[in-house]
């Protein structure tokens, strides 16, 4: 089987995992999530954090977004650009008035957001299909987020909730390594 027809298995498998959990037991976890994520020193220092626009089997991250304006640090979600094939990270200031559905059905930010260098980034918060505790993420397949985040140097944390961790994750050589993941149960620093 090749790397692609594994990860293709390794999403249908997580998927249907994700399906038995409810939109309530979700929301209750993502509660849990934001939590430890508050809680880590990586999140009290940053001045810059690229979030994501959660899609329904994915934790739920928004109150950060709006702790994370109250607190003054810069938040950025991505902006895909189909011409490139590739995802910006541009910064919003108003949660309400700066977002439009995009690309894949996402909330992204509107054209008038500034673009942000990626090397401003701090922290960057990762949505996956699936997670490694050695720091790989099973994306949608698509290979777009990898490119965002292979320019950016902050400090990247896969987003997840326990059934999406598995033991590995299938890799080629544009996936990105991790530098941590966050559960609703634990934050996993990954050695090395």
């Amino acid at each position: 089987m090749t790397v692609s027809e594994q990860k293709a298995a390794l999403r249908r498998d997580l998927r249907a995992e994700s399906k038995r959990h409810s939109a309530e037991e979700r929301a209750a976890l993502s509660i849990e999530l934001c939590g430890i994520i508050e809680a880590q020193a990586v999140w009290k220092k940053a001045k810059a954090v690229l979030f994501y626009m959660p899609m329904s089997d994915e934790p739920d991250i928004r109150p950060l977004m709006t702790r994370a304006l109250s607190d003054g640090k810069e938040l950025a979600l991505p902006r895909y650009l189909e011409e490139e094939k590739r995802y910006l990270a541009c910064e919003i200031k108003d949660l309400e008035a700066e977002l439009r559905q995009g690309a894949y059905g996402i909330q992204e930010p509107v054209l008038g957001c500034p673009v942000l260098e990626l090397n401003r980034l701090d922290f960057l918060l990762v949505p996956g299909v699936g997670f490694s505790l050695t720091g790989r993420r099973l994306g949608r397949g698509k290979g777009h987020y990898d490119r965002l985040l292979a320019e950016a140097q902050g400090q990247k944390c896969g987003v997840a909730f326990d059934w999406q961790v598995t033991v590995e994750v299938p890799t080629e050589r544009h996936d990105i390594l991790l530098n941590c993941i966050v559960t609703p149960t634990r934050w996993h620093e990954v050695a090395g």
